[in-house]
């Protein structure tokens, strides 16, 4: 308290006080009036009411910016809900958009291939870690009726066969892989048959091979390949790739050719499971 009472703010505070009291002085001896002590009270207390009104002021400023900003903060938060709405119901028509026009592509794909039965368009979880084929996997199983060794396709071409089926996950072989072999013929002409098989060349390059091609073929670049069905693992007459070169094999008896996919199998999306089809193998 002793600081306070030497402190420059308390020294001010008197200063302000005398002159206040000498100018009421002032005017009472040159007026020739007197003053109440109300008066005297009032005099001196005017410029701390007026500062204390300015303070008021402020403080009710201050509290009407507080107010606009807690109501602009929640029309954003409405804002911000109303954004996550529509984004929800955008990403819900989406997915309805590409589910009718999947379902569109089966019911085409039904009319040019009747005897097929396939399973619902399924979603690619992902690509085998390491593999340089691209096996994938899909997000249906045992419990969907799939089983190994089914042909796997979109509505553009063979991408690849049903290797390991757990109840709920498959893991496919892709057309890259030389593990899977898939007779094929051209449709301009059915002599120029042969086997699509894959290599780690090829792979690298996102093509694969025509094998065992009789020497005499007729095939030339962008030759559209489809499957024969002779090996009742593929249905017959079903697009898998396009002639991008052909030539003579090392060894010198058959020709073979460098093909491309129809579809490409490094950016998978959804596919589709073929579970049955006329000629499959074991069924009549």
């Amino acid at each position: 308290m002793r600081e306070f009472f030497r402190s420059k703010g308390f020294k001010f505070l008197l200063a302000l006080i005398a002159f206040l009291v000498g100018i009421m002085i002032y005017a009472v001896t040159k007026g020739g009036y007197s003053v109440s002590g109300k008066s005297v009270i009032n005099t001196i207390s005017k410029p701390f009411r007026m500062i204390s009104n300015s303070i008021s002021m402020k403080l009710e400023n201050t509290a009407e910016r507080v107010a606009e900003a807690e109501e602009i903060y929640q029309e954003n938060q409405s804002l911000k809900d109303e954004v996550n709405r529509l984004k929800e119901e955008l990403t819900e028509y989406e997915s309805l958009k590409t589910e009718n026009e999947e379902l569109r592509m089966l019911i085409g794909i039904k009319k040019a291939h009747p005897d097929l039965t396939t399973s619902r368009f399924c979603k690619v979880l992902g690509y085998v870690t390491n593999d340089p084929f691209k096996s994938f996997t899909i997000n249906v199983g045992k419990a969907d009726g799939i089983q190994p060794d089914c042909p796997v396709a979109t509505a553009e071409g063979i991408v690849g066969i049903t290797l390991e089926v757990s109840e709920h996950v498959t893991t496919v072989r892709s057309i890259l892989s030389p593990d899977l072999s898939i007779a094929v013929c051209s449709t301009e002409n059915e002599k120029d048959a042969g086997i699509i098989e894959g290599s780690i060349k090829s792979a690298g390059d996102e093509l694969t091979n025509l094998i065992h091609l009789p020497t005499d073929n007729t095939l030339k670049k962008n030759d559209l390949l489809i499957t024969d069905g002779s090996s009742g693992l593929f249905p017959k007459g079903y697009s898998v790739g396009t002639v991008k070169s052909v030539g003579m094999d090392s060894n010198g008896i058959s020709a073979r050719a460098v093909i491309k996919p129809c579809v490409d199998v490094t950016n998978l999306e959804s596919v589709f499971v073929i579970t049955d089809f006329t000629g499959k193998r074991g069924v009549s």
